[in-house]
């Protein structure tokens, strides 16, 4: 090892601190949400003693334990938050098919384009992309209403779509400019269509980069609030508005505590979801960074 890469001591002993700080500090939020969803308000909102949050002081008092799923089963079972967690799955996985079946076709013929209206067909994309969303809602709203189809999760899926599709074609455009065009030519040469060619050749060859692109796009209909708290009815909530019915102006005992079983249900999905495509987000994101 080189003198230049080499580390002393101390400078190693600083920045692993400093990373196992920042770590604490990163992880402490969602650790001390986890821990609290499994007590009573009481105690995890407690003004008298902290470590009652701890320790579970009223928590033992009440239910005979230092932990209780009452936060859990009052959110899921009895205020149906289940049934938001399924109007959120059939929104997210409507948004991500749609929405990567028009960028990757769109961004492949755009990528491949000799004609000078490929780029202002991307300019105007992204001049949509940067409009505010709740303008796009105001335009929805009066069809939806006279076709009677406002509150649906197909009124939202067709606006979620317009809003992450132009985001979805300019990242899958420049993950497609970075793959030579010599792969389809040869594709090509060998007996395939444009479209086999686009479909064995080019598809596998940039599929971290889909995989990132569905992954914003998921995100985005999955932690969208205004969009569904504006189309969708109290029936049909996704878990984003639902979380936020349960922190209304007035307050029931134990709705606070549903919140935050509500939370750690809407944020550990995610954590699992970053774990398990980590390797396949990293490639998407520095795909193109380095040539040769």
């Amino acid at each position: 090892m080189s003198k230049a890469t080499r580390l002393s001591p101390t400078t190693k002993i600083m920045a692993y601190g400093f990373l196992g700080l920042w770590l604490v500090m990163a992880a402490f939020p969602f650790i001390w949400t986890l821990w609290g969803s499994f007590k009573v308000e009481g105690d995890f909102f407690s003004k008298a003693d902290w470590a009652n949050s701890l320790f579970g002081t009223l928590t033992i008092a009440e239910t005979g334990g230092s932990f209780t799923g009452d936060g859990y089963y009052g959110a899921w079972i009895q205020e149906e938050f289940w049934r938001a967690a399924l109007n959120t799955f059939i929104v997210c996985v409507c948004v991500v098919t749609i929405s990567l079946t028009c960028g990757t076709l769109g961004g492949y013929a755009l990528s491949r384009s000799t004609y000078r209206y490929a780029f202002w067909f991307l300019l105007f994309a992204l001049m949509f992309r940067a409009m505010p969303p709740l303008t796009l809602v105001s335009g929805y709203l009066l069809p939806f209403f006279e076709w009677n189809l406002w509150g649906h999760l197909s009124t939202t899926i067709i606006v979620l779509v317009a809003i992450n599709q132009p985001f979805t074609l300019w990242m899958l455009h420049a993950f497609f400019k970075n793959i030579p065009t010599d792969l389809d030519e040869s594709a090509m040469v060998d007996g395939c269509t444009r479209f086999q060619a686009f479909r064995h050749v080019i598809i596998p060859v940039m599929w971290p980069g889909v995989i990132t692109t569905g992954l914003f796009s998921f995100l985005l209909a999955y932690n969208d609030f205004a969009v569904t708290t504006m189309l969708l009815s109290k029936e049909n909530q996704t878990m984003v508005p639902k979380l936020v019915s349960f922190l209304g102006t007035t307050q029931t005992k134990g709705n606070v505590m549903f919140a935050v079983a509500a939370v750690v249900s809407i944020t550990a999905p995610l954590f699992i979801m970053i774990i398990f495509f980590q390797k396949q987000i990293v490639s998407g994101l520095t795909a193109g960074a380095v040539k040769g």
